[in-house]
């Protein structure tokens, strides 16, 4: 293993370089007169739509919280609260819920927003023709499933426009956490004549007709999206900020230095090898807090060699040393993952594999038997190729992670850089051996990382597919009691990590930087910030 570390301390070295900080300019550059009241923002990867119930990526979400709204959405401590409806009652057994729309709320072209509004997306996502991979968010939905799988029409989802204010959805059994699913873009409403006018087209500015804060004027692929704030939306009257701009800067060193220069006054991310520094000489801008996000590699179970190899896929993850990787590569406080579901999920206890807890001796022992005996050895090496999106983060760890496997098993592994859209599309048609990739909670409860696992998820682009899993995992979605529930969703993780679909690496914080000029910044666990929350130093803020 000293080897190992000599190279990922090479690593290191070579991935710092030298960069120096000038205090006085950072986050403070003076900008034009025209852009001061101009809020931007970066937004890493380029969005692949801003179609609400198509969009599944971190960047395409960002900007659809600001273009739409959903029933309900999130506080800036990441707390559930009131959206386009004012109000919801919940019936007494939790299977109803009844939502009161706001009878002030309006698209951004004047035209009233109504439950039908809602009622249309929400049928829209669970129709299989959208190909949505967010479908099975409505799967508590009296009939989703059924409709997801083809065997039912669209039309029969269990959601329902009692009146033009009053919307309906009746559930299989009580979802105390359905109020958190409707904050997601999946379930945001789209303008029926629009997309019926526009066709795949509607998303376009000019053609985009949203309910949100704000409505995009500008997109240019590969640069920026410019919104601007919606005078129709319900409470224009207290969104601040007038105009966002949302950079695309999937080089995160590149987006620093936008940052530093004064382009930027809020950052997607910050980069581990610039944290330490920013740390010590900027900690008022450098905003840091946990964050429901699992780090993970996944192994393509389509295809030989992992298709019917539990035993090999728990080879390779027994012998990658989390805490090392963590300590050598990642420096922002990120945490070993050995389990699926993150530390800190609501009316859940993380568990991990019975074999976390062994010495790295036991481990490399077992793991170079269950190589052996999946059919591979000095002479007939593993060769497999890990795939990751482009960013420097990402190529260290494969570096690193080939390296592991080389040197305890004798596994050739290559790797090779894409980038991010490109990447998505070799996940879900299964080209990729190994690729890295990542998964963001959608709404505080165990079940979004647990339900992407199920073989009937758009998600599940790893292939798994056990019955005993998916029984487990539809019982819990069926029991009210929430110590019940917890119990079978943490029998499914159990058996999830015996059979090692995916290797875990580690949980995320949110790292940003965040100007001085931006007031109301509040970090939260599911890293959601609505530009509507904030204000900007020189804009007029309305009491």
């Amino acid at each position: 293993m000293r080897s190992i570390i000599i190279l990922l301390g090479l690593l290191l070295l070579l991935w710092m370089g030298w960069w120096q900080f000038d205090d006085s300019t950072l986050g403070e550059r003076a900008r034009d007169a025209d852009t001061a009241v101009v809020l931007q923002r970066g937004n890493g990867p380029e969005p692949e739509t801003l179609d609400p119930q198509i969009a599944r990526s971190d960047s395409s979400g960002a900007i659809l919280r600001d273009l739409f709204e959903g029933l309900t959405r999130l506080s800036p401590d990441g707390k559930v609260v009131a959206g386009a409806a004012a109000s919801w009652d919940i019936s007494a057994d939790g299977k109803i819920y009844t939502f009161h729309l706001r009878t002030e709320a309006r698209w951004s072209n004047g035209d009233p927003l109504t439950a039908h509004d809602y009622v249309f997306s929400m049928r829209r996502l669970v129709d299989p023709k959208t190909a949505a991979a967010f479908a099975f968010f409505l799967s508590p939905v009296i009939n989703a499933s059924e409709i997801i799988a083809g065997d039912r029409p669209a039309d029969e989802l269990a959601v329902i426009a009692v009146d033009e204010h009053t919307l309906e959805i009746r559930l299989r059994a009580s979802t105390p956490y359905l109020p958190g699913v409707l904050t997601h873009p999946a379930n945001f409403p789209v303008h029926r004549s629009s997309l019926s006018r526009h066709g795949r087209e509607f998303t376009r500015p000019g053609n985009l007709v949203s309910n949100g804060a704000y409505v995009l004027s500008e997109a240019v692929i590969g640069s920026h999206y410019a919104i601007e704030k919606n005078p129709h939306y319900w409470n224009a009257e207290n969104t601040a900020i007038e105009q966002v701009v949302y950079h695309q800067i999937p080089n995160q060193n590149a987006e620093f230095a936008r940052y530093r220069a004064g382009d930027l006054h809020v950052t997607y991310t910050v980069p581990n090898n610039l944290f330490a520094l920013a740390a010590e000489n900027y900690p008022d801008q450098l905003k840091v807090s946990p964050q429901l996000t699992t780090y993970y590699y996944g192994f393509n179970l389509r295809r030989a060699p992992f298709a019917g190899q539990r035993g090999l896929r728990r080879a390779l993850s027994m012998v990658v040393d989390r805490k090392m990787l963590t300590k050598s590569i990642l420096t922002a406080g990120q945490t070993p993952a050995n389990g699926w579901v993150p530390p800190g999920v609501a009316n859940y206890s993380a568990i991990e594999p019975d074999w976390a807890s062994w010495t790295m001796e036991q481990r490399l022992s077992e793991a170079r038997r269950l190589y052996r005996e999946a059919g591979y050895s000095e002479a007939n090496p593993l060769r497999v190729e890990i795939r990751y999106n482009s960013a420097d983060i990402h190529r260290n760890i494969a570096v690193a992670i080939a390296s592991i496997w080389n040197e305890t098993l004798g596994v050739e592994a290559s790797h090779l850089n894409e980038e991010f859209q490109v990447l998505l599309q070799d996940m879900r048609d299964g080209n990729a051996d190994v690729f890295r990739s990542s998964w963001v909670a959608d709404y505080d409860d165990a079940y979004t990382f647990l339900e992407i696992l199920h073989s009937a998820a758009a998600a599940n682009f790893v292939g798994y597919a056990n019955p005993e899993y998916d029984a487990l995992l539809e019982q819990a979605a069926a029991t009210p009691d929430a110590d019940q529930r917890r119990s079978l969703l943490q029998q499914a993780e159990a058996i999830m990590l015996e059979d090692q679909p995916l290797m875990p690496i580690y949980f995320y914080v949110n790292k940003r930087m965040v100007s001085p000029r931006v007031n109301g910044w509040q970090n939260n666990s599911l890293n959601i910030h609505y530009s509507q929350d904030l204000t900007l130093a020189g804009t007029d803020v309305v009491d």
